[in-house]
């Protein structure tokens, strides 16, 4: 079974500010994805999700197929999908990229472009979630 990792973008339909809608959606991700074999990272930034997520390539299909029909986003765009040999995000059924001031400017400078960057957005979660608080980033085991 071949591990793949995809990273994506969408238009929320309600805000991104909110607590409330982000708890629901992170805690339906861990759920989820540790049911499937998932791991990965969200950020929730200036009415958008942008999400690295990985696993084997059928959970990643039917995860896809989920996300197309949520109703708390729109215009969901595939920025990337590729193989890969090990796990950027192990550990993490779904964690909390934490947009702090200097993720804040990454992500506005990385999003206005027509096609961003899958590689630098990756980078970018990766520091959050490393650098994030542990009440801000729960780490649970996949799986």
């Amino acid at each position: 079974m071949g591990l793949e990792r995809l990273v994506y973008e969408s238009t929320a339909t309600g805000s991104t500010n909110s607590l409330g809608n982000l708890a629901v959606i992170l805690a339906e991700s861990h759920r989820n994805n540790a049911r499937d074999g998932l791991s990965g990272a969200l950020a929730a930034h200036a009415d958008r999700y942008i999400q690295a997520i990985e696993g084997p390539r059928a959970a990643l299909d039917a995860l896809l197929r989920r996300l197309e029909d949520d109703p708390r986003h729109r215009d969901l765009r595939l920025l990337d999908r590729f193989t890969t040999d090990h796990r950027m995000f192990e550990g993490w059924t779904m964690a909390n990229a934490r947009v702090t001031p200097a993720l804040e400017r990454l992500l506005d400078t990385m999003m206005a472009r027509d096609v961003p960057s899958p590689s630098w957005i990756l980078m970018a979660l990766r520091e959050a979630v490393a650098t994030a608080p542990d009440i801000e980033c729960r780490r649970r085991q996949a799986g």
